[in-house]
């Protein structure tokens, strides 16, 4: 009866939920579960999400997983979480959401970023965190919950009201209010973290509306006693929530990425490039950020990490806003009607560009159409607008880290398509490997909970069992490349124009 750990992976458009067995030949998947989020648009550039539908979503992911597992008493072992990261959430102290959730692709903080920009804080800022200034963070999303409505922040001063992201929203459900946590990778996404002294700033609180303190989650390592559950009906009592992390962090983990000169790239919403650098905290001379992709037993490594903020929500739009495709699988059949895509390129800022360029204001541009241009052109173009945005953030680190990239491991839902992934490594000139399980969010937070509950001993056994179950080795001949990223870069220079 090997034990098993529950990974509860809650996106930015749903929550995956999975029972992961460890046995002495390695792990196996023995359990699925997933709920859609709705997301609310409530004006052009704001982007929320209901709490209380995160954790029904959750209830409802980890119950299928769970019944589709069929395990038997005591061998779910443990918990672990990992969560869209930035994500702000705000609670008081009987658990009671005080206003939507805003998502980590929410601009409406945007004039707030270019005044402390303008105030010449952006140094000081990517001194302390890694970061630069950008309405991706959480900390003037949080800024504006507080001051957006008459005596929310004298409620907050006064010791009522409780931030997080989500994991720690969720560790509150979980443990019935009883533990207000967070891990070390989502604290460091907040811009109220100093990365390298390993605390909640006072001075970057003061910075970002007088945030208390008193607000912030106290922070733990990506393995540790985050608390147990209650009775909750889904799940036993007592259960440990052994294992947290932000989502791209526990994708490195997940895809065994845990030295330097490994990466991996997680597409999904967005796509997210990260690779570890080592203990040493640096700062990119290219404008990627610098992030905690792990704290274990009280030991750092930082990572460069380089954001693509839509990737696979570009085939979404295509799917909701033009109604070009009915379903999100069709986008690869359709884009492999036609050679090329005709000279159309697509740059996917629907929400603004992340690094290299750092601009929130950006928006998304389709250029070279003709007569000529079909919904095939336009499927291509846009898969390929994806590739050529993660080659830049690649091309970034490269230049930064001086350490020369192998291969790049693949994981998310968009990473299923042939066609993207073939020509993400036609542009790299690397090979991409993509492995047996494409959830590896979801399957570092089990990893997480599995060193927290004793079940392995180290993380390096997961280097051991990791293999690609697919390769794509780069065709391209070089003056091939240059001109498609001759076309990409023209169309960018648009963009910023």
């Amino acid at each position: 009866m090997p034990p098993c750990i529950l990974a509860l992976d809650q996106g930015t458009t749903g929550t995956t939920a999975l029972v992961v067995r460890y046995a002495s030949g390695g792990i196996e998947v023995c359990g699925r579960g997933y709920a859609e989020l709705p997301q609310i648009f409530p004006q052009p550039g704001w982007v929320e999400h209901d709490l209380e539908e995160i954790w029904a979503g959750v209830q409802r992911a980890a119950a299928a997983a769970l019944a589709q597992a069929r395990l038997r008493p005591g061998q779910l072992r443990g918990i672990g979480i990992t969560n869209q990261r930035e994500t702000v959430a705000l609670w008081d102290a009987d658990g009671r959401p005080q206003h939507h959730a805003i998502v980590w692709q929410d601009r409406r903080t945007a004039a707030a970023c270019e005044a402390l920009e303008e105030a010449g804080h952006g140094a000081f800022l990517r001194a302390r965190t890694g970061l630069v200034i950008d309405p991706y963070f959480s900390a003037t999303k949080l800024a504006w919950l507080l001051q957006a409505t008459p005596g929310r922040m004298a409620q907050a001063r006064a010791g009522k009201l409780r931030f997080g992201t989500i994991d720690a929203w969720l560790i509150w459900r979980l443990t019935g209010g009883r533990r207000h946590v967070t891990d070390v990778t989502n604290a460091s996404r907040t811009q109220l973290y100093d990365v390298r002294s390993g605390r909640w700033d006072p001075a970057l609180c003061a910075l970002f509306g007088e945030v208390p303190t008193s607000l912030l989650p106290e922070v733990l390592d990506n393995s540790d006693e985050f608390g147990r559950t209650v009775d909750l009906g889904f799940l036993p009592a007592g259960l440990p929530i052994a294992g947290v992390a932000g989502d791209q962090q526990a994708a490195l983990v997940g895809q065994a990425c845990l030295r330097p000169g490994m990466a991996k790239c997680s597409y999904g919403t967005g796509a997210f490039v990260l690779r570890p650098i080592g203990p040493e905290f640096a700062l990119s001379p290219a404008g990627l950020l610098t992030t905690i992709a792990s704290r274990l037993r009280g030991k750092v490594t930082y990572a460069f990490e380089g954001s693509v903020f839509v990737a696979g929500a570009m085939v979404q739009w295509l799917r909701d806003g033009l109604q070009m495709i009915g379903d999100s699988d069709e986008v690869e059949p359709l884009a492999r009607q036609v050679p090329d895509s005709g000279g159309v390129v697509v740059v996917p800022a629907l929400t603004g560009l992340g690094a290299p360029y750092w601009q929130p204001q950006a928006r998304g541009l389709i250029c070279g159409l003709s007569r000529g241009t079909t919904r095939a052109h336009l499927a291509r173009a846009t898969l390929e607008g994806m590739a050529f945005a993660v080659h830049d953030l690649l091309e970034a680190m490269q230049a930064d880290s001086g350490v020369p990239l192998q291969a790049l491991r693949v994981d998310g839902g968009a990473a299923v398509n042939d066609l993207l992934m073939q020509f993400q490594a036609d542009m790299l000139g690397i090979e991409l490997q993509r492995p047996r399980y494409l959830e590896s969010t979801a399957l570092g937070a089990a990893h997480l909970a599995a060193l927290g509950t004793g079940l392995i001993a180290n993380l390096a056994e997961l280097e051991i069992t990791w293999h690609a179950a697919r390769t794509f080795s780069p065709t391209f001949a070089s003056p091939q490349v240059q001109a498609h990223l001759q076309r990409w870069r023209a169309a960018i220079k648009k963009t910023l124009a």
